[in-house]
């Protein structure tokens, strides 16, 4: 059976993560990737570590594309292009806002050639407003948007998050969700439509809990006062006797008197209501007192949103990802290497069976 993206062909014209991750995924679901390289190729081809003669993070975000080199700046060069446009069914761009249209590559110059196309342009602030060609990377726009303010941890050690939410959460999938959509819609209609991705204006989502306290109440939480950012007992990272961690998300009443009873919390402690500090205080003294494989079993048994927290090589050697498969697709090497691909949120069945290697795309002469 054909993948659902299978005939659609996509111009990519992004660098780094937010884009290359869109295309991945459209790739992944039986597109056409082509990606539109600068002279010399992009700048994520040097990044560390290596595998072969490439890029690690470059093949995980690259995988089953392939690669073009346009100089951009060269009229002549980007009216070369404009047979790829007449036939492309997206085009992906990740330039500051302006850019693609003083290069004569702007939507209404490509919608001109091709009408049906779903121009999609992310940026951090979007396409237009007074922040629109300002500078910024993933902790600028978390920043910017009151997310990261929410628990940024101590003034005198703050912590920087560990995920790209704004690249990741805020462009990549804003990004695909809206190019399908757009595809939905020109099946109606024959026509495309170009898409203003901003990488700020989604994080107001991953907000949604703060954003209700604020709006509807006019309490907006301060740093780490909010129940999912730190604000509650039932919802915190507690150190174990060897320096792991446990993760309790106990936050309904059944999963709270479970974990209490399994750690063998106190009645006047395992009621968070009298002083949530003074629970949070006497669960971190308990966890405090065994280890993570001591505890391991124990929250196991009691089945109440309580986990130890994994380092990325433990999670990917455990017995759960590897049934699900996760990591059964790969990206082939030079001299028959190969390393396991990036997992990506496609649904198995449209995908290529699992145990498919692809390679990334050589940097063409």
């Amino acid at each position: 059976m054909p993948q659902p993206l299978s005939g659609l062909t996509v111009l990519d014209f992004t660098t780094l993560l937010p884009g290359p991750l869109a295309t991945l995924m459209l790739a992944e679901a039986g597109a056409e990737v082509i990606k539109v390289e600068r002279p010399g190729g992009e700048d994520m081809r040097r990044f560390e570590p290596r595998f072969g003669d490439m890029s690690a993070p470059f093949a995980l975000l690259n995988r089953g594309k392939r690669s073009m080199v346009i100089d951009l700046k060269d009229r002549k060069a980007v009216a070369a292009l404009q047979p790829l446009l007449q036939g492309a069914d997206i085009l992906v761009e990740q330039f500051r806002p302006g850019v693609m249209e003083r290069l004569g590559l702007g939507y209404e110059a490509v919608r001109a050639i091709n009408p049906r196309i779903v121009y999609c342009s992310i940026s951090g602030y979007g396409q237009s407003g007074p922040r629109a060609k300002e500078a910024g990377h993933d902790l600028n726009y978390i920043a910017s948007a009151g997310l990261l303010a929410l628990q940024p941890g101590p003034a005198d050690r703050p912590v920087v998050p560990p995920a790209l939410i704004a690249d990741i959460g805020g462009g990549t999938f804003p990004a695909v969700i809206n190019i399908l959509l757009a595809l939905r819609q020109r099946d109606r209609t024959g026509q495309g439509c170009r898409l203003d991705i901003a990488m700020t204006d989604a994080l107001f989502t991953f907000a949604w809990h703060a954003f209700a306290a604020g709006v509807a109440a006019g309490d907006f939480p301060a740093s780490g006062a909010a129940p999912l950012c730190g604000g509650s007992p039932r919802y915190q990272l507690y150190p174990t006797r060897d320096g792991k961690l446990v993760a309790c998300g106990a936050l309904e009443d059944q999963f709270w008197r479970g974990f209490a009873a399994a750690i063998g919390l106190d009645d006047k402690h395992a009621d968070d209501r009298i002083d949530p500090n003074a629970t949070r205080a006497a669960v971190a003294r308990i966890i405090a007192g065994r280890t993570a494989a001591e505890w391991q079993p124990i929250l196991a048994q009691a089945d109440c949103c309580a986990t130890i927290v994994q380092s990325l090589e433990e999670a990917m050697h455990d017995p759960h990802f590897k049934a699900r498969g996760l990591f059964g697709w790969s990206i082939a090497g030079s001299g028959g290497a190969s390393i396991p691909a990036l997992p990506v949120p496609i649904d198995p069945t449209f995908r290529e069976p699992r145990g498919s290697a692809r390679k990334a795309p050589d940097l063409p002469d």
